[in-house]
Order: C-alpha cells, then sequence, then structure tokens
C-alpha cells in the first residue's frame, strides 16, 4: 500500500458496531509506510498499514 502526504487514509472498524476513521498523512517515513496521521478527531498517530486500512488519493 503506498500514501502521499495529503491522502486520506481510512482506518476500518474490525468489529461490529466499530466506526471508520479517517485522518490526512501529514508525513510518510517509507514508500509503504508508516505514515503519520491525522485523524478527523485532531489525534495524530503513526499508523502501519495491514488488512484493515484504505487509502485515498488526494484530488
Amino acid at each position: 500500500m503506498h500514501a502521499e502526504v495529503g491522502d486520506t487514509v481510512v482506518v476500518h472498524g474490525r468489529t461490529v458496531g466499530t466506526t471508520d476513521r479517517r485522518g490526512t498523512v501529514v508525513e510518510a517515513r517509507g514508500s509503504d509506510g508508516p505514515y503519520l496521521v491525522k485523524f478527523d478527531d485532531g489525534h495524530e498517530s503513526l499508523v502501519f498499514p495491514g488488512p484493515d486500512v484504505s487509502v485515498e488519493a488526494r484530488a
């Protein structure tokens, strides 16, 4: 999985009733991650891509 600064990362909920989390890539620390992501709630976290993560390219 490849993401660039400005792309949107969606972390899909892994259990029933859990909502997806969306955020913007602010730093790519490698070609395939990890990515520093600022989520919609203001929280920043390193995201290591896995099967529950998808990337939406910026327009």
